[in-house]
């Protein structure tokens, strides 16, 4: 099964006309919070194919859904630190990119993951075994831990299961501190 997550409305558009040509089953998830838009209106979208949103030499932060602009924000806010971060926007789990998550973290030496997805079997699992099997490095994950899921507003839930940028930045200076 593909799974494809992507991370605004634009993309979401462009996932869902890609979902369309595509032969075989897919699951496409879309979070509730809104985000800004920030992909461009005509970008190309590539099932399997993952995006870097901003260069970087210190940190690789691989993320997806709406945890991709929070992934944004941690950069900006590393950035005014110094921390020189890359994002990478991994809109399809499955197939993942395996190439781009070698080539990050070959540069920077380390990744957090981020998602809104449970750790177990979420976008950090797949990073952490492609990196154990090829390129073993330092890793952090942002991600909801294993507890029941509850209703409520996006933002408090988020802020509840701790999916923020706050997490992604503080998830960063632990895994540099591994390096």
């Amino acid at each position: 099964m593909t799974v494809v997550v992507p991370a605004d409305f634009n993309q979401t558009k462009q996932a869902t006309k890609a979902v369309a040509q595509h032969e075989g089953p897919v699951y496409l998830r879309f979070g509730r919070p809104k985000v800004p838009i920030f992909t461009p209106e005509n970008a190309s979208f590539e099932i399997g194919k993952a995006q870097t949103i901003f260069e970087g030499q210190d940190v690789s932060i691989i993320a997806c859904g709406h945890l991709v602009w929070e992934a944004v924000e941690a950069a900006q806010q590393l950035a005014e630190k110094g921390i020189d971060a890359e994002v990478i926007n991994m809109h399809t789990i499955k197939p993942l990119d395996e190439a781009a998550i070698i080539a990050s973290v070959k540069k920077t030496g380390c990744v957090v993951t981020a998602e809104e997805h449970m750790l177990n079997g979420g976008l950090g699992d797949a990073v952490a075994q492609v990196l154990a099997r090829q390129l073993p490095k330092p890793q952090e994950y942002v991600g909801v831990h294993d507890t029941f899921g509850e209703s409520g507003k996006p933002q408090e839930l988020m802020k509840k299961y701790g999916i923020s940028s706050a997490a992604i930045y503080s998830a960063v200076e632990r895994v540099i501190q591994r390096k």
